[in-house]
């Protein structure tokens, strides 16, 4: 039983098991010049059982500017880049249904001038019984572009704690293993001297009997 319970214990920390619930969680916030960037936009709608449709706009600030600048907008199946700093280089990344939950765009070649401040609209309107509910979900992203990735200490620890969890976890399974090869290795033992005890203590029994005939 103990073995049993170490093993799917292990199993259950190994396996994780899919959901299709939505969770809201913040975009990165450092891009690599050069390279790819997906900016991160998540709206969960609250109220799973009402129907509903969505658009999303991005706007951007410059470092150093003011005013938002309109770059992109998205009305399904339909995706515009209204900017031509971002000609050809913003693609949809979101939710590809009217009821829009996961709003990202990736950013193709990032250069050093789409630092900023990015700002995420998401305009849902739930089609309520008696009328239509709209709701707008605003979401910042404030984006530094670097030349070289720079790895936050967080994030290495995690790494390390991560590894450093693995390794304790093998050798456990390990140390496990053995135990119950070894319990169950006892088992088997056991039983086979058991078997032996029976099988001699029969031979002995039907020895006296046959002794008992002899004599009479």
């Amino acid at each position: 039983m103990i073995c049993l319970f170490t093993l799917l214990v292990v199993f259950n920390l190994f396996v994780s098991q899919c959901h299709g619930g939505c969770a809201e969680v913040d975009s990165l916030t450092e891009a690599v010049a050069g390279e790819g960037f997906l900016l991160g936009c998540i709206s969960c709608k609250r109220r799973e059982e009402v129907s509903a449709r969505s658009t999303v706009d991005w706007h951007f600030k410059p470092l150093g500017e003011e005013e938002f600048r309109h770059i992109f907008h998205y009305d399904h199946p339909s995706a515009e880049i209204l900017h031509e700093d971002f000609s050809d280089r913003l693609e949809w990344h979101g939710t590809k249904t009217r009821d829009i939950q996961i709003g990202a765009i990736y950013i193709h070649k990032v250069i050093f001038n789409d630092t900023g401040t990015y700002r995420c609209t998401i305009n849902r309107t739930l089609f309520l019984r008696q009328y239509d509910q709209l709701v707008a979900v605003v979401k910042e992203v404030e984006l530094n572009v670097v030349a070289v990735a720079n790895r936050e200490p967080t994030v290495v620890i995690a790494e390390i704690m991560m590894y450093v969890l693995i390794v304790v976890l093998q050798l456990w399974l390990v140390v496990v293993l053995v135990y119950c090869y070894k319990k169950i290795s006892e088992e088997h033992e056991a039983r086979d001297a058991r078997k032996a005890l029976k099988a001699h203590a029969e031979l002995l029994e039907s020895k006296d009997i046959c002794d008992g005939v002899q004599l009479e």
